[in-house]
């Protein structure tokens, strides 16, 4: 089963340094992309809802046209684990 415990903020500067595409933005991991046009953003959005969906963690985030942003935080912890580090990696096999 996945870890819920929040991460310690060593522990979250480490990973997110093995993760391409996130920064920190708020205490959130934070990833915002850019598609050639709108259906290839909501396409993109499609995918990762059956992601989040199966893996009960969803993101927050919004759609500007071709824009997608993303916010990762595990709110029954209060913060950053392993459930949005995961989440994450999956997201970014997608692109």
């Amino acid at each position: 089963m996945t870890s819920i415990s929040k991460l310690a903020p060593d522990s979250i500067q480490h990973r997110l340094v093995e993760l391409a595409n996130w920064t920190l933005k708020d205490g959130k991991l934070h990833c915002e992309i850019t598609f050639d046009d709108f259906i290839d953003a909501f396409g993109f959005m499609s995918r990762v809802a059956l992601l989040a969906e199966a893996s009960n963690h969803h993101p927050e985030w919004s759609n500007v046209y071709n824009r997608v942003e993303i916010f990762l935080t595990t709110h029954d912890a209060g913060g950053l684990t392993d459930r949005d580090f995961q989440l994450a990696e999956h997201i970014n096999a997608l692109l």
